[in-house]
């Protein structure tokens, strides 16, 4: 194994030096996530005392044959737990206008009957489904494997329903709409 580079001005000016990590510094790697404009999901599971579920920005298709989804969960998080505890969790993508439902699921520290009330939920395949979503899917877990400070959770969709309307997205730190990002024709 070869020894990195020398410390540079110039490599300096792109890399922040953390510890015995190479690469660049945490803040500016969390600067670069924030361009990264994402839909705004929420992945609930089935926990030993009722439902659980946090907000997610980072998922995506990762197979149409089979129907695979990639989701990114928090290392430590109780949804993760119930998630590899029970083999299954669902996918919701927001709608544009459900972004307070977002803000309740993505607070660390709300216990789970807290960000669950008062949402309106039905359970598919065993999982909790929460009503009103632009889509959802119950997934059967494929694969987990840790990167870092998260996981990734390969589902195979086992239930999919897709509605109509606009997705909520999160980009540079906030939620937005695609009427935020993209100028409508006015011509």
């Amino acid at each position: 194994m070869s020894a990195p580079p020398p410390l540079t001005a110039e490599y300096a000016t792109y890399y922040d030096p953390l510890h015995d990590d190479p690469g660049p510094g945490a803040a500016r790697c969390l600067g670069l996530y924030a361009k990264l404009a994402a839909g705004v999901t929420v992945v609930t599971a089935r926990g030993e005392d009722g439902p659980l579920g946090m907000t997610v920005s980072a998922v995506t298709s990762l197979s149409a044959r089979p129907p695979l989804l990639l989701a990114c969960l928090r290392d430590g998080s109780r949804t993760l737990s119930a998630v590899r505890a029970h083999g299954a969790f669902a996918v919701h993508l927001l709608r544009e206008e459900q972004h307070e439902l977002a803000g309740r699921f993505a607070n660390p520290t709300a216990p789970a009957a807290e960000r669950f009330a008062g949402t309106d939920m039905r359970e598919v395949l065993g999982l909790p489904v929460i009503a009103g979503a632009l889509a959802w899917s119950v997934c059967l877990v494929a694969d987990v494997r840790r990167y870092g400070d998260h996981h990734l959770v390969v589902g195979q969709a086992a239930a999919v329903h897709v509605g109509g309307g606009r997705p909520l997205l999160w980009h540079d730190r906030r939620f937005r709409s695609l009427r935020d990002l993209v100028p409508e024709d006015t011509g």
